[in-house]
């Protein structure tokens, strides 16, 4: 790993950020088969809720994302480990000034040149605060983060959020044509990692100029191109791109089939609709292994399932009410009999296959129903009325979420109703809006392979995915001094400390990690798993005649 204040090339870094590597699938190929060219691959999706990379960060807007644009660097599709993309060198003397340097002849699809000017703009328009963008949060290290930003004074009150001080960041300058410079607030070892993630892809001029419009028919920079436009829950079309430097997709049309919920996909596959799902419903899993045999791809993953704790409701501000809550519940015989014990409880927040992980941690993960009974007495009781239970409709959660329900209920005594009618898209402008009345399903998967990932999006003050509004100074304080350090190894106890703090206060309740379970058809010649970004449809190859 790096050393302290080297000189860093980021070809090296991050090799042992993952405990173990996840490879790559597909037939009983390598990954480093080179796969065949041509075709078109159709795969099962839902419905994005954005298609910038400002504004993209659900597990739907992603997956096209990815196809349509490119970053700095990119993930090794077996280690994880961030290799240059776009990017032809990223060094820093002391952590906390980085200089970029760009390989040319890169451009956007309406020929835009990709230089460092399309980085300094996409990443001053994600940070400005009025735009609103859901990235911004990703910004946050930049120097000047806090002069492009202004809190609203009264929440989602009348009162408009002042003007920001300034419209662009003072940490971005840039060079020349093709470099640039990137200043941190302090030194943050975990930089060469993160920035592959979507939320610092470029954009063109055009897109900045008309952000709306591009959300529908995205100019982007990546293997792919769009054709057409975005057809809300319907489909999305990419095509091969001719201007792409790098290297290039398998398929020359990867076709994003959107459906409301996974069991109509699931349907779609079995009549030979589908190449490729990612996902499989929870109650078909069995099923499709005997099935499919050699077809189903399986691997233990770093997801994370969990039930938020809405803290902006007064029910449960007392971390004894989310303890009581959390020790009434038996993961393990719910994994069991809804997921064919595929999955592994969770025991902490970290994710068991990343450097620093640590097990058994959270003392309030196992069942025992005499503790929760004692903690929600000493809490005063149960004063909520009937619990409320979230999730998106359609992805197979209902049965897993009312055997939650089930064992709060004869535990406790809580009586409870699901809410599971509205779809993701829909689902995560409730959580943005904080309008969820009780425990609410999400899930988390890494966006770069550095422990910190778990860890500041959701849980640090303001973060755009702390949608349990989770505010704690002196967690805070422990993720600075974790960024702050001289290497990712030094950073670990202070990432690890605070994840402390998680399993006492309980934000949100750790469910299961989950295992990889995709499916493809025997149209396809290689199917390709990246350990970062999941399936890669752009990397996926399809049988030739």
């Amino acid at each position: 790993m790096r050393g302290k204040f080297l000189k860093v090339a980021v070809a090296a870094t991050a090799t042992a950020m993952l405990a173990t590597a996840c490879s790559g699938g597909g037939d009983s190929e390598s990954s480093e088969s080179t796969g065949k060219s041509g075709g078109e691959l159709r795969v099962y999706a839902s419905e994005p809720a954005f298609l910038l990379p400002s504004a993209g960060d659900d597990e739907p807007s992603l997956y096209v994302i990815r196809q349509l644009y490119r970053g700095l660097v990119k993930y090794n599709a077996e280690t994880g480990a961030p290799e240059n993309d776009i990017a032809e060198s990223i060094d820093s003397q002391d952590q906390k000034t980085w200089t970029i340097k760009l390989k040319d002849g890169y451009t956007f699809d309406n020929g835009e040149k990709v230089n460092a000017d399309s980085f300094i703009r996409s990443w001053n328009f994600a940070a400005y605060g009025p735009n609103a963008q859901n990235n911004a949060y990703f910004m946050k290290r930049i120097a000047g983060i806090k002069e492009v930003s202004s809190e609203d004074p009264d929440g989602e009150g009348p009162q408009k959020a002042p003007e920001p001080k300034a419209k662009e960041l003072s940490g971005l300058k840039k060079v020349d044509d093709l470099t640039f410079t990137v200043e941190l607030s302090e030194p943050f070892s975990g930089f060469p990692t993160i920035i592959g993630y979507p939320g610092f892809f470029p954009m063109a001029e055009a897109c900045i100029a008309d952000h709306e419009k591009c959300n529908e028919t995205p100019i982007g920079n990546g293997p792919y191109k769009i054709e057409g436009s975005w057809q809300h829950n319907v489909g999305i079309t990419v095509v091969r791109s001719d201007s792409w430097k790098g290297e290039p997709g398998k398929p020359d049309k990867i076709n994003y089939r959107i459906f409301a919920d996974v069991d109509s996909g699931y349907a779609a596959f079995q009549a030979g609709e589908l190449d490729v799902m990612y996902t499989l419903p929870p109650a078909r899993f069995k099923e499709a292994k005997q099935t499919y045999g050699d077809r189903l791809y399986e691997q233990p993953g770093d997801s994370l399932t969990y039930v938020g704790m809405p803290l902006y409701v007064d029910a449960f501000k007392e971390k004894k009410i989310r303890q009581a809550i959390s020790l009434s519940i038996d993961r393990q015989s719910i994994i069991d009999a809804v997921f064919d014990g595929r999955f592994t409880p969770a025991t902490g927040y970290v994710a068991p296959s990343f450097q620093g992980a640590r097990e058994n941690i959270c003392q309030y993960c196992k069942k025992d129903v005499e503790k929760a009974k004692q903690l929600l007495q000493e809490a005063g009781g149960w004063k909520g009325g009937k619990l409320t239970l979230w999730a998106n409709a359609g992805a197979g959660h209902d049965a897993w979420l009312q055997a939650v329900g089930d064992q709060i209920k004869a535990a406790l005594g809580i009586d409870y109703e699901l809410k599971v009618n509205l779809q993701f898209a829909e689902y995560l402008e409730t959580a943005d809006n904080r309008k969820f009345t009780g425990p609410f399903r999400l899930g988390w998967g890494p966006d770069y392979p550095f422990l910190e990932t778990y860890l500041s999006p959701l849980y640090s003050t303001g973060a755009d995915s702390n949608n349990s509004t989770f505010s704690n100074p002196e967690f805070d304080a422990l993720l600075a001094q974790g960024d702050a350090a001289d290497s990712v190894e030094a950073a670990i106890p202070f990432y690890q400390k605070a994840e402390d703090i998680l399993v006492e206060e309980l934000p949100v309740i750790p469910m299961w990690w989950g295992k990889v379970g995709a499916v493809y058809s025997e149209n396809v010649d290689k199917f390709v798993w990246n350990s970062v970004a999941d399936a890669d449809y752009g990397q996926t190859s399809l049988k030739q005649n």
